[in-house]
Parts: C-alpha cells; structure tokens; sequence
C-alpha cells in the first residue's frame, strides 16, 4: 500500500466493508498493509473487495495471479476504480479454496451504485495459488 492510499483512522477501527463482521483493522487491513496473506480463496475475495471499496488499487493488481495480469492492469484500475461505490458484499458458495488447496471458486454478489441507481454484480471468482500465496486467477468459474 502506499503513502497516498492510507485509509482514515475512523475507518481502521470500524467494521470491514466485506461484511465479515469484523471490525477492518483484524479482517481485511493486515492483507492491505502487507502484515499478512489470506489463507483462503474466500479471505482473499473479501480483502479484494474490501480493496475495491477503498480503492486500494495497488492491492488489486498484487493479489491477481500472473497467469491474467496485463500489463496495463494497474491503469485500468486506476482509470476506473472511481466510478463505482461498493455497497456490499454477499458469499453465496465456496468450492476448494482452503488452507490446504491449490485453486478455488468463490461465488459472491456485491452491490455497487454508478451514481445513478444500485446495481448488482453476480460473479464465480476462480483463484489460485502462486508461490503458496492465493491471487485472483478470473470470473470464469
């Protein structure tokens, strides 16, 4: 993360924008800052999500696996990461993803406004496991 993306201190000690119940600063902010890697595809998804809300854009682009990062990925992010406000965050399925595999799926929906009215976006996120940290891999699962 860096110096320009530091998140407000209300919102470190307020609850994680994945929904977890938790408050940011023990769920998704040790992945932020680099303190931590999740152990599963499913913690990976939230602290992806959680990065989305806060526009954490240089975490979006180290949590996606090499196999389908671009090397404009990071401008695309930036080009449009303020477009969209993240609403919320619902997992609807997991399949693999733990501690112990190799890929996994996690099946979600986030609520998200483009300023005009709320919209959802329904999604199978695969990932996968690169140099035994979990990354991104697609939404093709």
């Amino acid at each position: 993360m860096h110096a320009d993306e530091k998140i407000p201190r209300e919102r470190e000690a307020g609850p994680c924008p994945c929904g977890s119940g938790v408050a940011y600063d023990s769920c998704c902010m040790p992945f932020h800052y680099g303190h931590a890697k999740p152990k599963t595809a499913g913690q990976l998804m939230r602290s992806r999500y959680s990065a989305y809300f806060f526009r954490l854009t240089d975490y979006l682009v180290d949590s996606t696996h090499p196999d389908t990062k671009t090397p404009k990925l990071k401008a695309e992010y930036e080009a449009n990461i303020h477009q969209l406000n993240w609403r919320y965050l619902k997992i609807l399925n997991t399949s693999k993803g733990g501690p112990d595999d190799k890929v996994g799926k996690v099946e979600f929906t986030a609520g998200y406004s483009d300023g005009t009215k709320p919209q959802e976006l329904h999604e199978r996120s695969r990932f996968k496991r690169f140099k035994g940290a979990w990354k991104y891999l697609d939404a093709k699962g």
